[in-house]
């Protein structure tokens, strides 16, 4: 999990090998939510970050995934149309929701690490 970078709304980023980025939802933001029924999955285009992309619904809610960087989304995980329970059952690998390019890589470094990710939610828990 050292590798991972978080934001404060929830969503981990793993920079892949090819320079692409992944993003899917934490643990504990999946576990809040409850049995996930439901992925929207984003376009494949160019978003400004912080731009709603994506939504998750579960038994209990609904909750939209933002664009953590600027970026071009180049792939999605079509998995979750139609098992959209792998956001509960593999948060950190399967569940992911898409890969994006960074327009900037550098402002990753600007995104908490996972010990300010642990910081950040034993506020919340």
């Amino acid at each position: 999990m050292s590798e991972l970078r978080f934001t404060a709304e929830h969503e981990w980023l793993r920079v892949e090998q090819n320079g692409q980025v992944t993003v899917g939802i934490t643990v504990f933001a999946q576990e809040a939510l409850g049995d996930v029924v439901y992925v929207q999955l984003p376009e494949l285009q160019t978003f400004s970050a912080y731009a709603e992309v994506s939504v998750v619904e579960s038994v209990k809610a609904a909750s939209s995934i933002y664009m953590p960087l600027d970026g071009e989304i180049v792939e999605v995980n079509a998995a979750l149309s139609d098992t959209p329970e792998l956001v509960n059952e593999a948060p950190l690998g399967d569940g992911w929701f898409f890969r994006f390019v960074p327009a900037d890589p550098s402002q990753l470094a600007g995104l908490l690490d996972a010990a300010g990710y642990d910081q950040l939610i034993s506020t919340q828990a």
